[in-house]
């Protein structure tokens, strides 16, 4: 039966029996099981069907807030779904078509979730580009989507599409949602609706009836250490059901007036399903912040709005602990003191809630009432009820930090390839070393066990449809029976929790043939010396280990690249070392200074003694001339390490330590 006469969308279900495609027009089967738990059998929805349900339940209620001209402005969600189906009007008439793509290329705002929304609501794909993308990385998302409009924030964006226009056969439009439009062919914002608000409503809602939860709504593009990035193909029912599955498990209902600022980018899915598709669920508000806001602005949003959850990436959190660590160093004895007791008293109260005991001290009660809100306060998350931490790996020790500031981070762990969250830990269900527990509804396995350590494997509903043209890959990634094999080691424990311990293509193989993680023993170092900003295990076919180190040191405010001078508290550090440095410049130039070498091995040797075998003990350390960064190629963005790049980058460095 040909696709077109399935016509009772958005929320159909056109029949399929294979569960993987990677065809942009196709549909699969839903992993939806005839007798499972009440999560699970949830009638699926589509994003539209989502939105134009909330928008009529709580049509007059916040779901978009933004900053015009100092003051903010609301956006309710009867006019969020009116504005997303003007720009929907406004695609189709500039020629979106079924199986292609709207690409949207800058930072956070209502404009970006209406294009989203109205890419899928036409009947089309909606795909998020890095800013951060090169011309050529920008290229290929668009030409390998197909797509046929591109939406860029500002000049910056529209020169990268211009340099790469010839090469994109199908692109009809580009539109540039900020700033003044100079080049003749792009289309402003403001034309755009008033496009869409000159079109019947029929060719909408013809497309509408042909959507269904089963297609594909959103791709998005995994930032692949080699080779070109991979597109995951994600349907309605992978993002809606992804949502509604966190939601159930964190316990938070609809029309509760939770707000959340929306920072990260959005073209990872971790945003995107928080930021879109969880608020639309429960028509929460979304406050956008200042495009600047991880340079510095984004506290300034927090104490503004006050949200109710927030959502970060490590090294969010990390910066937050830097910040505190300079202001505690000019404390006075007293208050130290003070601080310290404080901190005792939380970490406690945390620390007994994990183990089931639940206290409220009166020594707890005070330090949070009189320290802690103030500390809340200051950061604007006096009003926030849930922290949670996303996207790579939280440092033990960042968290107990938090934890003793009665501000306890929870992990979620997910991939792009399961809609966003697999596990998460909640407050009495959660611990400083795992990733928390899978979300109910959800499956975990451990695959390939050894030393009760395996392949950690997920299913269900939120796992991906395929790769977009990657049958192959696809078929490396999903097995037979329907498990997403992450790439990921790990354990489970019997209450539970779940435990990363290393990657398998990350595994160093030593000369002697023992496997070692190095992203467990590069944590340790960092750990046992603060003032080190990555640490790079090397080891693989070598005789022994050895690990490069980066000082931290100021970033450029506009580009994110770091520059040659180093933090504040390295240079104290340093010169409590009596060996003076402004910059990493003159640390190398020195040497690096004997007595600097030295305090790098004690820390070393200090992670040795946890070592479980010689073979994982690190021997040798050199100090690198530059730290990594998204800019400079080292890291990819969701900050993760491109250990190919940095191994070719420095591979002089490297081979002199073995030589």
């Amino acid at each position: 039966m040909a696709e077109a006469t399935y016509i009772d969308g958005p929320d159909q279900i056109i029949p399929c029996d294979e569960h993987i495609c990677t065809d942009l027009n196709g549909v699969v089967k839903l992993r939806i099981p005839e007798n499972g738990k009440a999560i699970e059998t949830i009638k699926p929805i589509s994003a539209p069907g989502l939105l134009m349900r909330t928008a009529s339940e709580y049509p007059d209620k916040i779901a978009l807030a933004y900053k015009d001209n100092g003051k903010w402005e609301n956006v309710t969600y009867k006019q969020y779904l009116e504005n997303v189906r003007t720009c929907a009007k406004a695609f189709l008439q500039l020629g979106l078509e079924p199986g292609h793509s709207v690409c949207i290329l800058g930072f956070n705002s209502p404009e970006w979730f209406y294009s989203h929304l109205a890419a899928i609501f036409a009947g089309g794909v909606a795909v998020g580009i890095y800013t951060t993308n090169s011309p050529k990385a920008c290229h290929y998302c668009a030409d390998n989507s197909k797509a046929n409009i591109i939406v860029v924030e500002d000049e910056k964006q529209l020169a990268k599409i211009l340099e790469v226009r010839s090469q994109l056969p199908k692109l009809k439009a580009i539109v540039q949602y900020s700033g003044e439009i100079t080049h003749p062919d792009v289309i402003s914002w403001k034309r755009l609706m008033e496009i869409g608000a000159q079109q019947a409503d029929d060719d909408l809602n013809s497309a509408l009836k042909k959507v269904a939860s089963n297609k594909c709504c959103t791709l998005v593009y995994t930032s692949g250490t080699v080779g070109n990035p991979k597109g995951v193909m994600l349907s309605h029912d992978n993002m809606t059901w992804n949502a509604l599955a966190l939601l159930e498990r964190l316990g938070i209902v609809a029309g509760s007036g939770e707000r959340v600022v929306s920072y990260l980018p959005l073209s990872h899915v971790a945003a995107q399903i928080v930021d879109i598709y969880i608020m639309m669920t429960i028509a929460g508000t979304i406050y956008f912040a200042d495009k600047d806001a991880l340079k510095g602005s984004l506290i300034n949003t927090l104490q503004e709005v006050e949200p109710t959850k927030f959502l970060g990436v490590p090294r969010v959190y990390e910066k937050i602990y830097e910040k505190m660590m300079q202001i505690a160093a000019k404390n006075g004895t007293v208050r130290k003191y003070i601080s310290g007791w404080a901190k005792k008293q939380a970490l406690q109260h945390h620390i007994d809630s994990m183990n089931g005991i639940k206290s409220y001290t009166w020594g707890y009660a005070l330090a949070k009432n009189l320290i802690f809100s103030k500390v809340k306060e200051a950061l604007g998350l006096s009003k926030c009820t849930y922290f949670v931490s996303a996207a790579a790996p939280l440092s033990t020790d960042i968290k107990r930090y938090f934890h003793s500031i009665d501000i306890p981070i929870m992990e979620c762990f997910g991939m792009s390839e399961a809609s966003g969250g697999h596990t998460i830990g909640i407050e009495g269900a959660t611990n400083f070393e795992s990733i928390g527990m899978t979300i109910p509804g959800m499956k975990t396995k451990l695959f390939n066990v050894e030393d009760g350590q395996g392949e950690i494997c997920l299913f269900g509903r939120h796992v991906f449809m395929g790769y977009l043209d990657e049958p192959q890959k696809t078929a490396e990634t999903i097995d037979e029976e329907g498990w997403l094999h992450t790439g990921d080691l790990g354990r489970i424990d019997d209450k539970g929790f779940i435990y990363i311990t290393g990657r398998i293509k990350e595994l160093l193989v030593t000369a002697g043939g023992e496997n070692i993680p190095p992203v467990p023993i590069e944590q340790q170092v960092k750990s046992e010396l603060p003032h080190i900003s990555n640490a790079f295990l090397i080891g693989d076919k070598r005789k022994f280990l050895s690990i490069l180190v980066s000082l931290k040191t100021e970033v450029d405010p506009d580009t994110g690249v770091p520059l040659g001078n180093l933090t504040s508290g390295v240079k104290q550090w340093l010169q409590s070392l009596e060996c003076p440095a402004e910059t990493v410049k003159e640390v190398l130039a020195a040497g690096p200074d004997k007595r600097l070498m030295d305090e790098l091995m004690r820390g070393i040797e200090r992670v040795n003694k946890n070592a479980t075998s010689n073979a994982q003990t690190i021997k040798k350390v050199a100090v690198l001339p530059a730290d990594f960064s998204v800019p400079t190629g080292e890291l990819g963005p969701t900050m993760k390490v491109k250990r190919r790049i940095v191994e070719q980058k420095y591979a002089d460095i490297i081979e002199k330590m073995y030589s």
